[in-house]
Protein backbone atom coordinates (compact mmCIF):
# COMPACT_ATOMS: atom_id res chain seq x y z
CA UNK A 1 0.00 0.00 0.00
CA UNK A 2 1.47 3.37 -1.04
CA UNK A 3 2.17 6.11 1.47
CA UNK A 4 -0.18 9.08 1.43
CA UNK A 5 0.68 12.76 1.67
CA UNK A 6 -1.87 15.49 2.35
CA UNK A 7 -1.03 18.68 0.48
CA UNK A 8 -2.74 21.84 1.71
CA UNK A 9 -3.25 24.21 -1.20
CA UNK A 10 -3.72 23.66 -4.94
CA UNK A 11 -1.62 26.56 -6.14
CA UNK A 12 1.41 26.09 -8.39
CA UNK A 13 3.58 24.79 -5.54
CA UNK A 14 0.93 22.41 -4.20
CA UNK A 15 0.22 20.97 -7.63
CA UNK A 16 3.95 20.58 -8.31
CA UNK A 17 4.33 18.75 -4.99
CA UNK A 18 1.47 16.45 -5.96
CA UNK A 19 3.07 15.77 -9.36
CA UNK A 20 6.34 14.78 -7.71
CA UNK A 21 4.47 12.61 -5.20
CA UNK A 22 2.79 10.71 -8.04
CA UNK A 23 6.12 10.12 -9.78
CA UNK A 24 7.46 8.61 -6.56
CA UNK A 25 4.56 6.22 -6.14
CA UNK A 26 2.94 8.19 -3.33
CA UNK A 27 -0.75 8.98 -2.97
CA UNK A 28 -1.27 12.78 -2.86
CA UNK A 29 -4.50 14.26 -1.51
CA UNK A 30 -4.67 17.97 -2.29
CA UNK A 31 -7.00 20.08 -0.15
CA UNK A 32 -7.87 23.44 -1.71
CA UNK A 33 -9.92 25.96 0.24
CA UNK A 34 -11.22 27.69 -2.89
CA UNK A 35 -13.73 26.47 -5.44
CA UNK A 36 -10.98 25.70 -7.95
CA UNK A 37 -7.22 25.22 -8.08
CA UNK A 38 -5.15 28.37 -7.94
CA UNK A 39 -7.74 30.22 -5.87
CA UNK A 40 -5.20 32.64 -4.38
CA UNK A 41 -3.51 33.30 -7.74
CA UNK A 42 -6.89 34.22 -9.19
CA UNK A 43 -7.05 37.12 -6.72
CA UNK A 44 -4.03 38.74 -8.39
CA UNK A 45 -4.78 37.67 -11.94
CA UNK A 46 -4.06 41.21 -13.21
CA UNK A 47 -0.50 41.28 -11.88
CA UNK A 48 2.42 40.48 -14.18
CA UNK A 49 5.09 38.32 -12.57
CA UNK A 50 8.77 39.20 -12.23
CA UNK A 51 9.90 35.73 -13.26
CA UNK A 52 9.43 34.31 -16.79
CA UNK A 53 7.63 31.07 -17.62
CA UNK A 54 10.83 29.01 -17.46
CA UNK A 55 10.94 29.54 -13.68
CA UNK A 56 7.22 28.93 -13.13
CA UNK A 57 6.73 25.52 -14.74
CA UNK A 58 7.75 22.58 -12.58
CA UNK A 59 9.45 19.72 -14.44
CA UNK A 60 7.32 16.94 -12.96
CA UNK A 61 4.18 18.97 -13.67
CA UNK A 62 5.36 19.53 -17.25
CA UNK A 63 5.81 15.79 -17.72
CA UNK A 64 2.22 15.22 -16.59
CA UNK A 65 0.94 17.96 -18.88
CA UNK A 66 2.86 16.64 -21.89
CA UNK A 67 0.61 13.60 -22.10
CA UNK A 68 -2.46 15.85 -22.34
CA UNK A 69 -1.26 17.71 -25.43
CA UNK A 70 -0.27 20.81 -23.49
CA UNK A 71 1.49 23.60 -25.37
CA UNK A 72 4.49 24.95 -23.47
CA UNK A 73 4.41 28.75 -23.09
CA UNK A 74 7.33 30.83 -24.37
CA UNK A 75 9.89 30.26 -21.58
CA UNK A 76 11.19 33.83 -21.79
CA UNK A 77 7.84 35.64 -21.60
CA UNK A 78 6.36 36.94 -18.34
CA UNK A 79 2.88 35.69 -17.40
CA UNK A 80 0.24 37.50 -15.41
CA UNK A 81 -1.46 35.65 -12.59
CA UNK A 82 -4.42 35.08 -14.89
CA UNK A 83 -2.20 33.60 -17.59
CA UNK A 84 -0.52 31.36 -15.03
CA UNK A 85 -3.95 29.99 -14.09
CA UNK A 86 -5.29 29.64 -17.63
CA UNK A 87 -2.19 28.15 -19.26
CA UNK A 88 -0.71 26.10 -16.42
CA UNK A 89 -2.70 25.68 -13.21
CA UNK A 90 -6.09 24.90 -14.77
CA UNK A 91 -4.73 22.36 -17.30
CA UNK A 92 -2.61 20.72 -14.62
CA UNK A 93 -5.54 20.42 -12.21
CA UNK A 94 -8.20 19.35 -14.72
CA UNK A 95 -6.50 17.56 -17.64
CA UNK A 96 -3.96 15.33 -15.90
CA UNK A 97 -3.96 12.49 -13.38
CA UNK A 98 -3.95 15.11 -10.61
CA UNK A 99 -7.65 15.71 -11.22
CA UNK A 100 -8.56 12.65 -9.14
CA UNK A 101 -6.44 13.80 -6.21
CA UNK A 102 -7.77 17.34 -5.66
CA UNK A 103 -10.59 18.20 -3.26
CA UNK A 104 -11.83 21.77 -3.70
CA UNK A 105 -13.85 23.88 -1.25
CA UNK A 106 -11.94 22.03 1.47
CA UNK A 107 -10.70 24.49 4.09
CA UNK A 108 -8.38 22.91 6.65
CA UNK A 109 -9.33 23.72 10.23
CA UNK A 110 -6.88 21.65 12.29
CA UNK A 111 -4.12 19.05 12.04
CA UNK A 112 -2.88 16.61 14.66
CA UNK A 113 -1.45 13.10 14.97
CA UNK A 114 -3.94 10.30 15.40
CA UNK A 115 -4.12 9.39 19.07
CA UNK A 116 -1.45 11.91 20.12
CA UNK A 117 -1.74 15.40 21.48
CA UNK A 118 1.19 17.80 21.16
CA UNK A 119 2.76 16.67 24.45
CA UNK A 120 2.88 12.89 23.96
CA UNK A 121 6.16 11.65 22.42
CA UNK A 122 6.56 7.86 22.60
CA UNK A 123 5.57 6.32 19.27
CA UNK A 124 4.61 9.70 17.85
CA UNK A 125 6.57 9.42 14.62
CA UNK A 126 4.70 6.23 13.64
CA UNK A 127 1.24 7.76 14.08
CA UNK A 128 -0.52 9.08 10.96
CA UNK A 129 -1.73 12.64 10.72
CA UNK A 130 -5.37 13.56 11.12
CA UNK A 131 -6.40 16.52 8.98
CA UNK A 132 -9.79 18.06 9.65
CA UNK A 133 -11.38 20.29 7.04
CA UNK A 134 -14.66 21.97 6.25
CA UNK A 135 -16.53 21.71 2.96
CA UNK A 136 -20.06 22.27 1.72
CA UNK A 137 -21.25 19.06 3.40
CA UNK A 138 -19.84 19.99 6.81
CA UNK A 139 -16.78 18.85 8.77
CA UNK A 140 -14.64 16.09 7.24
CA UNK A 141 -11.45 14.28 8.26
CA UNK A 142 -8.55 12.77 6.39
CA UNK A 143 -5.75 10.48 7.59
CA UNK A 144 -2.36 10.73 5.87
CA UNK A 145 1.22 9.58 6.45
CA UNK A 146 2.74 13.01 5.78
CA UNK A 147 1.60 16.62 5.40
CA UNK A 148 2.86 19.50 3.27
CA UNK A 149 1.36 22.91 4.00
CA UNK A 150 1.68 25.02 0.85
CA UNK A 151 -1.36 27.19 1.51
CA UNK A 152 0.49 30.46 0.97
CA UNK A 153 -0.10 33.76 2.74
CA UNK A 154 -2.33 35.77 0.39
CA UNK A 155 -5.35 35.63 2.69
CA UNK A 156 -3.45 36.74 5.81
CA UNK A 157 -2.06 40.19 4.96
CA UNK A 158 -0.16 42.27 7.46
CA UNK A 159 -2.16 45.07 9.10
CA UNK A 160 -1.57 48.80 8.68
CA UNK A 161 -0.09 49.35 12.14
CA UNK A 162 3.70 49.53 11.95
CA UNK A 163 4.19 47.55 15.17
CA UNK A 164 2.66 44.44 13.62
CA UNK A 165 -0.69 45.10 15.27
CA UNK A 166 -3.75 46.48 13.52
CA UNK A 167 -4.24 50.21 13.85
CA UNK A 168 -7.13 51.22 16.07
CA UNK A 169 -10.35 51.09 14.06
CA UNK A 170 -8.69 49.36 11.10
CA UNK A 171 -10.96 46.34 10.88
CA UNK A 172 -14.12 48.35 11.46
CA UNK A 173 -13.87 50.08 8.08
CA UNK A 174 -13.67 47.32 5.42
CA UNK A 175 -15.66 49.43 2.97
CA UNK A 176 -12.74 51.90 2.87
CA UNK A 177 -9.70 49.70 3.55
CA UNK A 178 -8.43 47.02 1.16
CA UNK A 179 -5.28 44.90 1.24
CA UNK A 180 -2.54 43.66 -1.08
CA UNK A 181 -3.10 44.51 -4.78
CA UNK A 182 -6.69 45.25 -5.82
CA UNK A 183 -7.28 45.42 -9.57
CA UNK A 184 -7.65 49.20 -9.75
CA UNK A 185 -7.63 49.22 -13.57
CA UNK A 186 -10.04 46.30 -13.95
CA UNK A 187 -12.64 44.67 -11.73
CA UNK A 188 -12.12 47.17 -8.86
CA UNK A 189 -11.94 50.28 -11.06
CA UNK A 190 -15.28 51.73 -9.94
CA UNK A 191 -14.16 51.70 -6.33
CA UNK A 192 -11.09 53.85 -6.99
CA UNK A 193 -11.71 55.99 -10.09
CA UNK A 194 -12.13 59.67 -9.26
CA UNK A 195 -11.32 59.09 -5.57
CA UNK A 196 -8.50 60.10 -3.28
CA UNK A 197 -6.65 56.82 -2.80
CA UNK A 198 -3.85 56.32 -0.31
CA UNK A 199 -1.47 53.36 -0.55
CA UNK A 200 0.52 52.27 2.49
CA UNK A 201 3.67 50.26 1.87
CA UNK A 202 7.12 50.39 0.34
CA UNK A 203 7.47 47.05 -1.47
CA UNK A 204 6.70 45.99 -4.99
CA UNK A 205 3.01 45.35 -4.31
CA UNK A 206 2.66 48.95 -3.17
CA UNK A 207 4.58 50.52 -6.03
CA UNK A 208 2.83 48.35 -8.61
CA UNK A 209 -0.53 49.56 -7.30
CA UNK A 210 0.66 53.17 -7.22
CA UNK A 211 1.76 52.92 -10.86
CA UNK A 212 -1.65 51.56 -11.81
CA UNK A 213 -3.43 54.33 -9.92
CA UNK A 214 -1.45 56.95 -11.85
CA UNK A 215 -2.58 55.19 -15.06
CA UNK A 216 -6.16 55.25 -13.75
CA UNK A 217 -5.90 59.01 -13.30
CA UNK A 218 -5.33 59.38 -17.06
CA UNK A 219 -8.89 58.15 -17.63
CA UNK A 220 -10.34 59.53 -14.39
CA UNK A 221 -8.58 62.90 -13.81
CA UNK A 222 -10.18 63.50 -10.42
CA UNK A 223 -8.24 60.54 -8.99
CA UNK A 224 -5.70 61.66 -6.38
CA UNK A 225 -2.87 59.29 -5.50
CA UNK A 226 -1.21 59.43 -2.08
CA UNK A 227 1.76 57.31 -1.03
CA UNK A 228 2.05 56.69 2.73
CA UNK A 229 5.58 55.63 3.55
CA UNK A 230 6.89 54.59 6.94
CA UNK A 231 10.46 55.27 5.88
CA UNK A 232 11.84 58.76 5.38
CA UNK A 233 13.64 57.73 2.18
CA UNK A 234 11.43 57.00 -0.86
CA UNK A 235 14.45 55.95 -2.93
CA UNK A 236 14.71 52.67 -1.02
CA UNK A 237 11.65 51.52 -2.96
CA UNK A 238 13.24 52.13 -6.35
CA UNK A 239 15.31 48.95 -6.16
CA UNK A 240 18.41 48.14 -8.14
CA UNK A 241 17.21 49.23 -11.57
CA UNK A 242 19.34 47.73 -14.32
CA UNK A 243 21.43 45.89 -11.69
CA UNK A 244 18.44 43.97 -10.33
CA UNK A 245 18.88 40.21 -10.82
CA UNK A 246 15.21 40.09 -11.85
CA UNK A 247 15.10 42.49 -14.78
CA UNK A 248 11.31 42.92 -14.75
CA UNK A 249 11.46 43.91 -11.10
CA UNK A 250 14.21 46.40 -11.85
CA UNK A 251 12.12 47.93 -14.64
CA UNK A 252 9.16 48.34 -12.28
CA UNK A 253 11.33 50.19 -9.76
CA UNK A 254 12.77 52.43 -12.48
CA UNK A 255 9.29 53.27 -13.79
CA UNK A 256 8.16 54.17 -10.29
CA UNK A 257 11.24 56.33 -9.72
CA UNK A 258 10.31 58.33 -12.83
CA UNK A 259 6.78 58.92 -11.55
CA UNK A 260 8.08 60.10 -8.18
CA UNK A 261 10.56 62.40 -9.93
CA UNK A 262 7.75 63.87 -12.03
CA UNK A 263 5.64 64.58 -8.94
CA UNK A 264 2.89 62.24 -10.12
CA UNK A 265 1.79 61.39 -6.57
CA UNK A 266 1.61 62.97 -3.16
CA UNK A 267 4.11 61.47 -0.70
CA UNK A 268 3.86 61.36 3.09
CA UNK A 269 7.14 60.03 4.50
CA UNK A 270 7.72 58.89 8.07
CA UNK A 271 4.03 58.09 8.34
CA UNK A 272 3.37 55.46 11.02
CA UNK A 273 -0.32 54.61 11.02
CA UNK A 274 -1.84 54.26 14.48
CA UNK A 275 -5.58 54.82 14.11
CA UNK A 276 -8.48 55.23 11.70
CA UNK A 277 -11.71 57.15 11.85
CA UNK A 278 -14.31 58.77 9.63
CA UNK A 279 -14.84 62.49 9.09
CA UNK A 280 -17.55 63.87 6.82
CA UNK A 281 -17.76 60.59 4.94
CA UNK A 282 -14.02 60.30 4.36
CA UNK A 283 -11.41 58.05 5.90
CA UNK A 284 -9.21 59.79 8.45
CA UNK A 285 -5.84 58.03 8.62
CA UNK A 286 -3.88 58.99 11.70
CA UNK A 287 -0.20 58.75 12.59
CA UNK A 288 0.82 59.39 16.18
CA UNK A 289 -1.64 60.47 18.84
CA UNK A 290 -5.29 61.01 18.00
CA UNK A 291 -5.23 64.63 19.08
CA UNK A 292 -1.82 65.91 18.08
CA UNK A 293 -0.47 63.59 15.38
CA UNK A 294 -0.51 63.81 11.59
CA UNK A 295 -3.58 62.94 9.57
CA UNK A 296 -4.34 62.16 5.94
CA UNK A 297 -7.86 62.18 4.52
CA UNK A 298 -8.75 59.78 1.74
CA UNK A 299 -11.72 57.97 0.27
CA UNK A 300 -9.88 54.66 0.10
CA UNK A 301 -6.78 53.08 1.61
CA UNK A 302 -4.87 50.15 0.16
CA UNK A 303 -2.64 48.44 2.72
CA UNK A 304 0.29 46.74 0.98
CA UNK A 305 2.56 45.94 3.90
CA UNK A 306 3.23 42.28 3.16
CA UNK A 307 1.84 39.03 4.49
CA UNK A 308 2.23 36.59 7.35
CA UNK A 309 1.52 32.84 7.65
CA UNK A 310 -1.70 31.57 9.18
CA UNK A 311 -0.52 29.11 11.82
CA UNK A 312 -3.84 28.82 13.66
CA UNK A 313 -4.68 25.28 12.51
CA UNK A 314 -1.19 23.94 13.29
CA UNK A 315 -1.32 24.41 17.06
CA UNK A 316 -1.23 20.64 17.83
CA UNK A 317 1.93 20.06 15.77
CA UNK A 318 5.51 20.52 16.91
CA UNK A 319 6.76 23.39 14.82
CA UNK A 320 10.27 24.72 14.59
CA UNK A 321 9.80 28.38 13.70
CA UNK A 322 12.20 31.28 13.81
CA UNK A 323 11.12 33.63 16.59
CA UNK A 324 11.25 36.69 14.34
CA UNK A 325 10.32 35.49 10.87
CA UNK A 326 7.81 32.68 11.60
CA UNK A 327 9.61 30.50 9.06
CA UNK A 328 11.40 27.16 9.57
CA UNK A 329 14.47 27.75 11.73
CA UNK A 330 16.91 26.26 9.21
CA UNK A 331 15.55 28.54 6.49
CA UNK A 332 15.67 31.77 8.51
CA UNK A 333 19.38 32.63 8.02
CA UNK A 334 18.96 32.23 4.27
CA UNK A 335 16.00 34.60 3.85
CA UNK A 336 16.30 37.14 6.68
CA UNK A 337 15.23 40.41 4.99
CA UNK A 338 17.67 42.28 7.19
CA UNK A 339 20.46 40.46 5.33
CA UNK A 340 19.07 39.25 2.00
CA UNK A 341 16.97 40.22 -1.00
CA UNK A 342 15.02 37.77 -3.16
CA UNK A 343 17.94 37.48 -5.54
CA UNK A 344 20.45 36.35 -2.95
CA UNK A 345 18.64 33.33 -1.47
CA UNK A 346 20.34 30.08 -2.44
CA UNK A 347 18.27 27.02 -3.45
CA UNK A 348 16.96 24.98 -0.54
CA UNK A 349 14.87 21.89 0.03
CA UNK A 350 13.46 19.36 2.48
CA UNK A 351 16.10 19.85 5.18
CA UNK A 352 15.36 23.58 5.47
CA UNK A 353 11.59 23.11 5.28
CA UNK A 354 11.29 20.35 7.90
CA UNK A 355 9.99 20.72 11.45
CA UNK A 356 10.44 18.78 14.70
CA UNK A 357 7.16 17.07 13.78
CA UNK A 358 8.32 14.10 11.64
CA UNK A 359 6.67 14.04 8.24
CA UNK A 360 5.41 17.63 8.35
CA UNK A 361 6.69 20.39 6.04
CA UNK A 362 5.80 23.97 5.21
CA UNK A 363 6.76 24.94 1.65
CA UNK A 364 6.13 27.67 -0.88
CA UNK A 365 5.37 31.25 0.09
CA UNK A 366 4.22 30.21 3.56
CA UNK A 367 7.66 28.80 4.35
CA UNK A 368 9.07 32.32 4.04
CA UNK A 369 7.02 33.41 7.04
CA UNK A 370 6.95 37.17 7.21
Amino acid sequence: MSKSVAIIGAGPVGLAAAAHALERGLEPIVLEAGKSAGHAVRQWSHVRMFSPWEYNVDKAAARLLASSGWNTPDPQSYPTGGELVARYIDPLATRTALHEHIRTSARVTSIGRLGFDKVKSKGREAAPFEIRYQNGKGPERLVADAVMDVSGTWFSPNPAGDNGLPAFGEYELPEHVAYAMPDVLGRDRARYAGKTVAVLGAGHSAIGTLIDLVKLREAAPDTVVVWLLRSTDPQKSFGGGANDKLSARGELGAAFARLVGEGALHIETGFHVTHFGMSQGRLRIGAGSACCGRHVFADELIVATGFRPDLSYLSELRLGLDSALDCPTALAPLIDPNEHSCGTVRPHGARELAHPEPGFYIAGMKSYGR
